[in-house]
């Protein structure tokens, strides 16, 4: 995967620019979370995705109710038995999402310049001068000159099917709006977005408690991202709720940042939680254009040094519809990666959009091209100087072993971990081969019965950029003695091998504890 590895830096042949991309086990360092819907949640579907590059599957409770989505999860479970590829499990909160409701269903057309009310009332009919929202303290919040935005759920920004509004006057629980864009709403679900306004509601609301203490428990979820995170109380607050309910103290929180709330208190926010997912359509909104990609490449930035994987949304809306991203879609892939970012997250693409499939291949095949030409130098001296010296015991041991993968050009990095610490740690120094994590189970007991963790731990790996996990025999312990560290080394290369990850002559650098001492080693692999 990193053969043909050039940098932009230097003159490179036009011509060689064309030159076909080798086929890769991995489609690309970067991963992909796919959100599951209508369009992708049959078994057929999910496979597809699975095989075309989807690590994380994402279930939006914004979308459906709780039986929808557990047929969903059944299939995908399916699908992962029938393709082999493990697959992690993300639950979306709903948070303090403004929406319009509109029962009918029907189209409404909206008229630039026309006025439109927004009412509490959700008893009243969705038409063109009225519509139903589900929150009654938008009028206390807003004042005349601000700006609000409808979309459908997950719009991809056509000024065909959103709308801009502007407010001119506040009647009791009403608010008058100005229409600047004219537009039709279809479908049944609209998002609503005050821009730069303080919305007061509950980041985990009674709705999504529900929904993590039942379904998310039920399918002991990997991952919980955290809608519309605003503070690093918020981040406390949703881990204190998923410590109690005891299955899902190992789940880790990704905060969503959405708003100009949650910029504002994104170092404390990024120190709380488990990795940030930039969540640029609402970003989009709340922030001036001009300033939406500085704020990407400094919270990125932000997430590499601290070791945290961030996510990227919003790139190939147009493909919803269509086969293809536009131009700047496809460069705005590339730049994501280039930026920092662990793993592209696709919205209404994969739940709505016509391909699904074909988008997911598309994203992977712009991430792997854009890997080729990442400058890992650059990176790894930033990084190391960043974390500065003296540097502790396993960041010394991770940055040690990408250096010497990359001096002697090894095929991948083998490490051995049961908490899976060590390997992201590794994987924070974005070397340029695939990390390949061997998570070795261990034993634990309540007292009442016995079982072994290493799943949580293989699987939330899949989001982080470059890490691969494999489950080990649970016979063999992390920092077992020589005997038993060959063996299941053996397994990670023939692993390794029959995947074509590594071949006979490829250099491997392997990464374990031998007692209580972490090692370091090459090795050079034979016939």
């Amino acid at each position: 995967m990193h053969s043909g590895h050039l940098l932009l830096e230097e003159p490179i042949r036009m011509v060689s620019i064309l030159d076909p991309s080798k086929a890769s086990f991995f489609p690309a360092m970067t991963k992909i979370v796919g959100t599951l819907g209508p369009r992708s949640r049959s078994i057929e579907v999910i496979s597809r995705c699975l095989e075309a590059g989807m690590s994380v599957a994402r279930f939006d409770f914004s979308w459906h109710d709780p039986e929808y989505h557990q047929e969903t999860l059944e299939n995908l479970k399916a699908a992962v038995k029938l393709t082999k590829k493990l697959c992690a499990v993300m639950l979306d909160t709903v948070g303090p999402e403004l929406q319009v409701v509109n029962k009918s269903e029907k189209a409404i057309s909206l008229e630039a310049d026309d006025t439109v009310i927004l009412t509490p009332d959700e008893g009243q009919e969705a038409s063109s001068n009225l519509l139903p929202i589900n929150f009654d303290g938008l009028s206390k919040a807003v004042k005349k000159g601000d700006t609000i935005f409808i979309g459908q759920y997950l719009f991809t920004g056509s000024e065909t099917t959103s709308v801009w509004l502007e407010v001119s006057e506040v009647q009791g629980n009403d608010v008058v709006c100005v229409i600047k864009n004219t537009a039709t709403l279809t479908g049944a679900l609209f998002t609503l977005h005050a821009s730069q306004i303080r919305i007061e509601l509950p980041t985990l609301s009674d709705k999504d408690k529900e929904v993590i203490s039942s379904w998310g428990v039920q399918n002991k979820i990997d991952f919980l991202s955290l809608s519309y995170t605003r503070h690093a109380e918020d981040v406390r607050h949703a881990r204190e709720f998923l410590s109690k309910l005891g299955a899902l103290s190992q789940t880790q929180i990704f905060a969503k940042i959405e708003n100009i709330e949650g910029l504002n208190h994104f170092d404390e926010i990024l120190q709380e939680a488990d990795g940030i997912i930039l969540s640029r359509g609402n970003l989009g909104i709340d922030l001036p254009p001009e300033k939406v990609f500085l704020f990407q490449k400094a919270a990125l930035y932000k997430c590499n040094m601290a070791g945290k994987p961030a996510v990227v949304t919003r790139v190939v809306d147009s493909m919803t519809d269509n086969l293809r991203p536009t131009r700047a879609e496809a460069t705005d892939v590339a730049n994501a990666v280039l930026d920092g970012s662990d793993a592209i997250l696709l919205g209404a693409e994969t739940l709505r959009g016509l391909y699904p499939v074909e988008t997911i291949s598309t994203v992977g095949r712009i991430c792997a091209e854009a890997e080729k030409v990442f400058n890992q130098d650059a990176y790894f001296k930033k990084t190391v100087k960043y974390v500065g010296e003296p540097m502790t015991h396993l960041e010394s041991i991770a940055s040690s072993a990408v250096r010497a993968a990359i001096k002697v050009k090894a095929s991948v990095i083998i490490c051995f971990t049961s908490s899976g610490r060590a390997a992201r740690l590794i994987a924070k120094y974005w070397p340029t081969m695939p990390v390949l994590s061997v998570v070795i189970p261990r034993l634990k007991t309540n007292q009442l019965k016995w079982s072994f963790t290493g799943a949580f731990e293989a699987r939330q790996s899949l989001i982080v950029r470059g890490l691969f996990p494999m489950l080990a025999d649970p016979r063999h312990a992390a920092e077992s003695t020589s005997a038993t560290n060959e063996s299941v080394l053996k397994v990670a290369l023939d692993y390794g091998k029959a995947s074509g990850i590594v071949k006979s002559h490829d250099r491997v650098v392997v990464c374990q504890k031998v007692g209580d001492a972490s090692v370091v080693k090459i090795i050079e692999l034979e016939d």
